[in-house]
């Protein structure tokens, strides 16, 4: 069943007449998404800090915990979702306040570049870049820099996924701990699960169709940097928590790389919301069940970051 939460967000988007967003151009589809934030999203909690930088030409923002876990804190470098379509630093600054003040880490949030201006692999560039500046810069920013997590949702766990697998692939430190919130992870979309729920939920097939033409064009999917399901090996790769939800497309490419994960010896923990949609976890104003997806994306990284 459906979270009559979820099923009441819903409802209240085809009462409003929301078009859908794969009948809209990439510009109107970025500011549908950042209007949705003041019904969905709830107030976010005190920070120490918000700074907005610039890194190897990537715009980031710099959150810092209120009460740090430990002086410096641990880091999350995260990448918002959206499809690599849309999707910015303020469509995921709530979440990016709450998961900073719940696990006392720091967030830089990364504004890496979307399609269809800039398409695949532009998004993973600037995401590996990203998290090689947030090392290097480590004593800058004020965060410890042998505590360094990579994050996000959608899109952008899809892209923190590839991040792990490029730093291991050129002997690069590696992040501390990956959180993937029901991420991207094959391209191909040939799950079930995107048969079962591609109609009549927030995302849909023909939504993933816009949003991986605008991002792939002709680029080969099978592409480990598009689909990290199908790297050749996923062994030395970071901890992971994989979060997916149950009326997600996504759902069984999120749970078919957690497999891949514990069958390669990597620690991972794999959590579904059985009754959510995708997108849910920044939606803690009218959905309760994304403030507990959000507690336990927090224990995790406190987890993680005390080992």
């Amino acid at each position: 069943m459906l979270d009559p939460q979820a099923r009441a967000l819903l409802d209240l988007m085809i009462a409003n007449g929301v078009p859908p967003m794969h009948t809209q151009s990439p510009a109107e589809g970025r500011a549908a998404y950042r209007d949705r934030r003041g019904y969905s999203q709830p107030e976010p909690p005190p920070v120490a800090s918000v700074r907005d930088l610039t890194g190897d030409g990537i715009p980031m923002r710099l959150v810092m915990p209120l009460q740090p876990s430990t002086t410096p804190p641990p880091l999350l470098v995260y990448y918002h979702g959206g499809g690599w379509v849309i999707g910015d630093l303020d469509t995921h600054d709530v979440l990016c306040r709450s998961l900073a003040a719940g696990a006392g880490c720091a967030v830089l949030a990364v504004d890496y570049r979307l399609s269809p201006e800039h398409r695949f692999p532009a998004a993973v560039d600037d995401a590996v870049a990203a998290f090689r500046f947030a090392q290097r810069e480590a004593a800058a920013l004020g965060v410890d820099p042998a505590r360094i997590a990579v994050g996000g949702d959608s899109a952008g766990g899809n892209l923190a996924a590839v991040v792990c697998l490029a730093q291991r692939d050129a002997g690069g430190a590696m992040p501390a701990f990956q959180l993937l919130i029901y991420p991207a992870t094959d391209m191909r979309c040939i799950a079930p699960s995107h048969a079962a729920n591609g109609e009549g939920l927030l995302l849909t097939a023909d939504l993933i169709g816009w949003f991986t033409g605008h991002y792939m064009a002709d680029a080969p999917r099978d592409d480990w940097r598009a689909s990290p399901l199908l790297a050749a090996r996923h062994d030395g790769l970071p901890p992971a928590l994989v979060l997916t939800a149950g009326f997600d497309p996504l759902r069984d490419e999120g749970r078919q790389y957690a497999d891949v994960l514990s069958a390669a010896g990597v620690p991972t923990q794999y959590v579904c919301f059985e009754r959510q949609i995708h997108g849910f976890a920044p939606m803690g104003r009218v959905i309760d069940e994304a403030n507990t997806a959000v507690d336990l994306c927090v224990s995790a990284l406190t987890r993680a970051f005390a080992r």
